[in-house]
């Protein structure tokens, strides 16, 4: 029984093990069975902390270096390079992928109670998209930072269709369900034939019609608000005095969680220093110098994806940019990030369609979406899906958990 199944995802990661017969989620933060992909390397204290307890350290101002959504630099150019970790020594991208690996199989191992060298684990349907070999690269440099942490037989299985076999776990009758899988980074979707008797193979690739995904997610939505409302208050998108816009290259890079650090180097800091002249309102500026001076950048990230999730949960919410100016607060609501990821929202939807068009089959013919990854709490986008698919019963999964369970379904098959 020495298995487990991960979900390495892009926001959120969980990983199951074998309980007898069933299976369950293991502990991977304290009592915690999901924790944020985040790592901090905390140079003043020699630690690395992981998931809540990077963000934590982070924000209490630890010197050092935050990580998160390292899935999303597989298969780019990025994903061999070496990153600074703020005390003069580095590490690559995909070695810091194997320690967060590294974390979750030992894990694993501890619920467990057993070493662990068998593995499934999840991907999307397209690590990047329209680009074959830089998706199969993507695979691969995943496939060799768990190698790399211990793991010997690995396996893969698509994230959408692993969250089917969590759905068909529950059904009573065969259906045609569309798996809406959202997450941070991706946004991938499986066209899959589900039911009872079909549960029992476990081959399963005739039962998928057709699958698809775009590298839109949650993520992009954080980079939205970002942009939209708190960059804003730095010059983002405002006019120099002959009315050109203001260069916008260190916003773009402020709001990427894996770009943040670059717009800290010395060169960079003061070649934005000289820029003062551009801005028509220097109190833009000033605000700008302060957050690369400070390093900010991972805050205000945060600030957006905070605001996201406020905004999801119910209302409005401010964005509270004390850190940057004293009293400097934002309004922010529902209205504003709907057109905010309007685009974003628009790209989802079509890979949706598209999903369905691929298969050969009606809209109509579709009788379930079942929602799964922490984006699809986002109301106005799941509405918007099941706007699309109106015969379509909508069915909420576990958001962080449900590919991880049906993962783990899929490593009893394989392993058992």
């Amino acid at each position: 029984m020495n298995y487990c199944a991960i979900d390495f995802g892009t926001s959120n990661s969980a990983v199951a093990v074998p309980d007898g017969a069933a299976l369950r989620l293991a502990p991977v933060e304290g009592a915690y069975t999901t924790l944020p992909t985040s790592v901090f390397f905390n140079t003043d204290e020699d630690t690395r902390e992981f998931g809540r307890a990077a963000l934590a350290a982070y924000i209490d101002g630890f010197d050092g270096r935050l990580m998160r959504s390292m899935k999303s630099i597989l298969g780019s150019p990025l994903a061999d390079n070496s990153t600074d970790l703020g005390d003069g020594s580095a590490i690559k991208y995909t070695d810091v992928i194997a320690i967060f690996l590294d974390h979750l199989k030992r894990s694993a191992e501890k619920s467990a109670g057993a070493p662990i060298d068998r593995a499934v684990l999840g991907r999307p349907v397209f690590f990047v998209d329209d680009d074959p070999r830089a998706d199969q690269m993507a695979q691969k440099q995943l496939e060799a930072a768990a190698r790399a942490v211990g793991l010997r037989d690995i396996h893969f299985q698509f994230e959408p269709i692993a969250a089917a076999f969590d759905y068909e776990s529950r059904l009573t009758r065969e259906g045609l369900v569309l798996v809406a899988d959202i997450g941070g980074g991706t946004s991938d979707f499986s066209l899959v034939r589900v039911g009872p008797e079909r549960m029992k193979r476990v081959e399963r690739k005739d039962d998928v019609l057709a699958h698809h995904g775009v590298h839109v997610a949650g993520t992009d939505f954080d980079r939205r608000v970002e942009l939209t409302t708190i960059l804003r208050e730095l010059g983002y998108q405002t006019l120099d005095p002959e009315g050109r816009e203001i260069p916008n290259r260190v916003y773009f890079d402020l709001a990427t969680w894996h770009l943040i650090n670059t717009v800290y180097a010395p060169k960079r800091v003061s070649e934005l220093g000289l820029m003062r002249h551009l801005f028509t309102e220097v109190k833009h500026h000033d605000r700008l110098m302060r957050v690369v001076e400070r390093r900010l950048g991972h805050a205000l990230a945060a600030h957006a994806e905070e605001a996201k999730i406020g905004v999801a949960a119910g209302g409005e919410t401010v964005i509270d940019l004390d850190e940057v100016e004293d009293d400097l607060r934002l309004a922010f609501d529902e209205a504003q990030l709907i057109e905010a990821g309007q685009e974003e929202t628009r790209r989802i939807v079509a890979a949706a369609r598209d999903t369905v068009q691929a298969a050969g089959v009606s809209i109509r013919d579709v009788s379930a979406i079942y929602f799964t990854g922490g984006s699809t709490g986002l109301a106005f986008l799941s509405g918007a899906l099941a706007q699309a698919f109106p015969d379509a019963e909508a069915v909420f999964g576990d958001r962080l958990a449900s590919v991880a369970t049906g993962l783990g379904i899929h490593a009893q098959r394989v392993f058992a």
